[in-house]
């Protein structure tokens, strides 16, 4: 999927505008006395799985709120009085078009900033491009706990994020596990993406900083839909609290693999679980099995409704609306950082990012100096909010548990 967004236009599949139809636009009395707003438009980029992976809902959610955000920037008069555009690159859930897709962004299109993408390991397999090449990007989905750290110490890092981290995702997790008295021996299932291998790291260093040992630890992957001969070693180990690692439709898979052979430990599992695709692949019943965490509660504030009332036409399922939440609040933060900067200039934009002034109420949370030179994530521990499905719909989550931990359980 390639295309631009412009305002007034929501086709993503090619050019909002063609050449003829702008000129003409570009020639009306209303623009002609607005020169720069008109002839200087900034340009930004999405990197991401549109149509591809079971997380591709989660890309189209974030364009959404992307597109959501444009919209309000452009009712405030622009960024520097400039007008901005969307041009979208649909990656395919496959590394070698998204790195692909995010050099023609930055050497051909000329992009100010790039969010995205929608999996982790495609990130991880870009991100050394816009360092090299000074273009900050706004993560606003995966979720790889590597994916905003520097390519070495000391060096200048333009990769943030507004979503979720896995390690800290983790870290909450286990905590759970470690409070909770029916946990008994933990084991991991993670499936074998980048994105998998990468929480199974997580998993196992802040096991161990939390002083659990997993028992067992299994792997499948993304297209398996049976499971049961990993689910089988888990439950010979004695596994009661399987951490799981994955993608939605595999999560669901796993869920019905324990159906079969009648084995339900408690299950403490990745956001992916949230998505749509998880609960399609496991049924309304058995999606209502494991507990997780994300940055939107479905307990939602007036303000998140009345935002959550206005896109919703344009998502996929309810169960999508904290990306798109994390594509809005991520864009308005890289204008705020350019308004602040004077520049579009990436060095500039990443100056101001790490030092933002004032206050920016967005929808996940309000902002307040998000970042710093060391700190790229503007989402904490504080803004994850435990989760589950009811009755085919997504659920705050609260049980003893969980209103027992304290700020010393989170360890890792």
């Amino acid at each position: 999927m390639t295309g631009t967004f412009d305002f007034g236009s929501y086709r993503t599949g090619r050019r909002a505008l063609g050449k003829a139809a702008l000129g003409s636009l570009l020639a009306s009395p209303a623009l002609l006395g607005r020169k720069a707003w008109a002839q200087e438009v900034i340009k930004l980029g999405f990197n991401g799985d549109l149509s591809a992976s079971p997380s591709a809902q989660s890309g189209r959610a974030a364009v959404v709120g992307i597109q959501a955000a444009l919209e309000d920037l452009e009712k405030e008069g622009g960024v520097l009085g400039r007008r901005l555009s969307l041009t979208i690159r649909d990656d395919l859930s496959q590394p070698p078009k998204s790195i692909q897709n995010m050099s023609d962004l930055i050497d051909n299109e000329k992009v100010a900033a790039v969010l995205g993408p929608t999996n982790s390991g495609n990130a991880l397999a870009w991100r050394h491009i816009p360092n090299q090449k000074r273009i900050p990007v706004m993560g606003c989905i995966g979720s790889a706990t590597d994916i905003t750290k520097p390519v070495r110490t000391g060096a200048d890092n333009y990769m943030f994020r507004v979503g979720s981290v896995d390690r800290t995702q983790v870290v909450s997790l286990m905590a759970y596990a470690k409070k909770n008295p029916r946990t008994g021996k933990i084991g991991f299932l993670t499936e074998t993406t980048g994105y998998g291998q990468g929480g199974l790291k997580d998993l196992q260093e802040v096991a161990e900083a939390q002083g659990l040992t997993a028992v067992a630890s299994e792997k499948f992957n993304v297209n398996d839909t049976d499971m049961t001969s990993q689910l089988a070693k888990l439950r010979s180990a004695g596994v009661e609290t399987a951490l799981v690692w994955a993608q939605g439709t595999p999560i669901g898979q796993l869920m019905r693999s324990m159906d079969k052979i009648g084995y339900f430990p408690i299950v403490l599992t990745s956001w992916a679980a949230d998505n749509l695709s998880f609960i399609n692949a496991s049924g309304p019943q058995l999606a209502e099995k494991p507990i997780f965490l994300r940055t939107v509660s479905e307990d939602r504030t007036p303000h998140q409704q009345a935002f959550f009332d206005r896109i919703r036409p344009r998502l996929d399922a309810d169960s999508a609306f904290s990306f798109a939440v994390h594509g809005y609040d991520g864009t308005m933060l890289l204008a705020r950082a350019m308004q602040q900067a004077g520049s579009t200039d990436g060095a500039s934009v990443r100056a101001a990012l790490e030092d933002l002034r004032g206050t920016l109420q967005g929808y996940a949370k309000t902002y307040e100096r998000p970042f710093s030179k060391t700190e790229h994530e503007a989402l904490t521990a504080a803004d994850q909010r435990w989760t589950c499905w009811r009755n085919g719909k997504l659920a705050a989550f609260s049980d003893d548990v969980v209103a027992g931990l304290q700020p010393g359980d989170f360890k890792g």
